[in-house]
């Protein structure tokens, strides 16, 4: 026996021997995997049984990479499968720290939902597209030479808030070595007490990759799994580590501040989260009190309610609806804001009201399955970070009218269910946002049923390219749809209609392809 075979050594030639089976010698020759790559030290980040999809992942040429994909479909390979793989093949090159490579990171899980709301045969559209770009960017980015992840090995596991503490500090110093092995250490008792560290981390601000990051990589953990926390989650530390470095202002530190203040002020660290529900017309009443509020207003607001009992989802649906109305009344793009695929006018991609809902989509879930400490700082931060977004670029969203608007009502005289989703196609395809979110408005007050007019809506998010926001935006607005009351419910089929409008005659890249090959064109 060969006693100097490690353990890694080993696992790498399991790993090749999987891999030569799933994509073939000649492939595999072509992509050079059947030798070990130069850069692939003993500090190498190896992910065990799913190494070969990995570096698939990471090393089939873009132009090579949807006949592979639907290769490892035809061998029984998940669709779910292929959305881990792709996850981990991007925190490992990426490590929350490239642009392009965490906003596609973020797209993986609700383009794997998306797939689950379409026919079987279309199943894998949405997944395709997002795993095309993620390759892509890979690819760019130098493959697994440009890799920015490796093995890490921490202590003995912490208390989620002791450590916590110790990661926000280190963080704070941006020391990203040592956070990474706090993180490490305390994943090593759970991946709750890592999650609830990151979140302590990541409260110091507001910033909505900041915040929109470690929701996203929480949610990967039910498709990669647990036993990965350690790597989806540092790249939240990795991405506030680096922020650190940016010249801040002392408005934009607030949080700091202004939440440990909150928090004992109202005697919340002692409370388990309440259950009251005043109703709808007080979700309304707060929703817009958070609009026209400051940021440390809103958050006072919060607290305030919080101590009352009131229940935190509660609180979480008035940020949503106020995060909604920045996409309802967004002005679009000015003519010094317009850059390749976001032109004048436009409300796609990373637009304040895109963003500010996606950040509130994201506290709202990051409360539901936090601890009481890290549940009332989400719903406070929640209300503080809407009420900062309506300002943050500027603009008059005070008075801004929401959409739809009376004219484009007045002008839909249709109502049944197939004329309205003929009109409604007809805005998206000729960039009409106002009629778009018109008709949508009025297929609802008509009260047709939901699917068919998302089922439009989806066929869009999964073609247009949407500046990288595209999946996140649609499964936001759907989810928040299905959760709220149904007196406030239709105003996000209003907002996704608009956004879809917007995006509409920029198909992404790699779908064409994909539809070829899935038989579906």
């Amino acid at each position: 026996m060969n006693t100097s075979l490690t353990r890694r050594t080993f696992l790498t030639q399991v790993s090749q021997g999987m891999l030569l089976a799933t994509v073939g010698l000649e492939t595999a020759a072509d992509l050079r995997l059947t030798a070990k790559p130069q850069d692939e030290g003993e500090g190498a980040l190896d992910f065990g049984p799913r190494e070969p999809l990995v570096r698939l992942m990471q090393e089939t040429p873009v132009d090579r990479l949807l006949p592979a994909l639907v290769r490892q479909l035809r061998s029984d390979v998940s669709l779910k499968d292929l959305v881990a793989a792709a996850a981990l093949a991007n925190a490992r090159t990426f490590g929350g720290e490239d642009y392009v490579g965490f906003h596609t990171m973020m797209a993986l899980a609700p383009a794997f939902y998306m797939s689950q709301e379409l026919p079987s045969s279309q199943a894998a559209l949405p997944v395709f597209k997002v795993l095309y770009r993620n390759t892509a960017r890979i690819q760019e980015h130098g493959g697994r030479k440009g890799e920015v992840l490796h093995a890490v090995e921490g202590g003995a596991g912490s208390a989620s808030v002791e450590g916590g503490v110790a990661l926000r500090d280190a963080v704070r110093s941006a020391d990203a070595q040592k956070a990474e092995r706090t993180l490490a250490s305390i994943a090593r008792g759970s991946a709750e007490d890592a999650f609830e560290a990151v979140l302590m981390a990541m409260h110091d601000h507001t910033e909505v990759h900041r915040v929109v990051l470690p929701y996203r990589a929480w949610d990967m953990l039910g498709i990669v799994g647990k036993e990965h926390a350690n790597t989806m989650l540092r790249q939240s530390v990795r991405y506030c580590v680096k922020a650190e470095s940016y010249s801040r202002s002392a408005a934009g530190d607030e949080p700091r501040t202004l939440l440990p203040r909150l928090l004992e002020e109202h005697h919340l660290m002692s409370k388990t989260p309440g259950t009251r529900d005043p109703g709808d017309g007080w979700v309304q009443e707060f929703s817009e009190t958070l609009f026209k509020s400051t940021g440390a207003q809103a958050a006072a607001a919060a607290a305030a309610a919080l101590a009352d009992g009131i229940a935190p989802d509660v609180i979480a649906e008035a940020v949503s609806l106020a995060a909604n109305q920045l996409v309802l009344r967004d002005q679009g793009r000015l003519p010094r804001e317009e850059v390749a695929g976001k032109p004048v006018g436009s409300v796609h991609g990373d637009s304040i009201g895109v963003h500010a809902s996606d950040s509130a989509n994201a506290w709202r879930n990051m409360a539901k399955v936090a601890r009481p400490r890290n549940c009332f700082a989400s719903a406070i931060l929640g209300a503080y970070q809407v009420a900062v977004d309506r300002t943050a670029r500027g603009g008059d969203f005070d008075h801004w009218q929401p959409l739809p608007i009376e004219r484009h009502l007045s002008e839909i005289k249709s109502t049944s269910p197939e004329a309205l989703l003929r009109e409604a196609e007809e805005a998206i395809r000729g960039n009409l946002q106002a009629k778009a979110a018109a008709v949508a408005h009025r297929y609802g007050q008509q009260g047709h049923a939901p699917r068919p007019l998302f089922d439009l809506l989806l066929r869009y998010a999964v073609s247009e390219d949407g500046s990288l926001h595209a999946e996140k935006f649609y499964r936001t607005a759907s989810e928040e749809f299905g959760r709220s009351r149904a007196v406030y419910r239709w105003r996000y089929a209003v907002a996704l209609a608009r956004v879809t409008a917007s995006e509409y005659g920029r198909p992404a890249p790699g779908i064409a392809e994909a539809r070829s090959l899935l038989q579906l064109s």
